[in-house]
């Protein structure tokens, strides 16, 4: 799958997640800024990675700016993200 665009899904609300993300550079580059980092550092970037891989995407740059969101939450937006930079804009 081809990112055309800059797109953002979520908010900043507690208990969720912003997810941003624009066209790569060849590659998948991740920043991920959390209240939760040092915990679940690991899993999020697990979580990021398994939901880019099951969307078939391998160029992009998606930042995650965490506020304590469950796995199914971040996944969510992280899809809602994707389908919104399909599109050229």
């Amino acid at each position: 799958m081809e990112i055309l665009s800059s797109a953002v899904s979520g908010t900043m609300e507690s208990s969720d997640c912003m997810v941003s993300v624009s066209p790569g550079s060849g590659k998948i580059e991740i920043q991920i800024e959390s209240i939760v980092l040092n915990q679940f550092g690991d899993e999020l970037k697990k979580t990021i990675e398994n939901t880019l891989k099951e969307l078939d995407v391998s160029n992009v740059k998606i930042s995650l700016f965490d506020r304590g969101a469950l796995d199914l939450v971040i996944k969510s937006r992280i899809e809602c993200a994707i389908e919104r930079a399909k599109e050229k804009k």
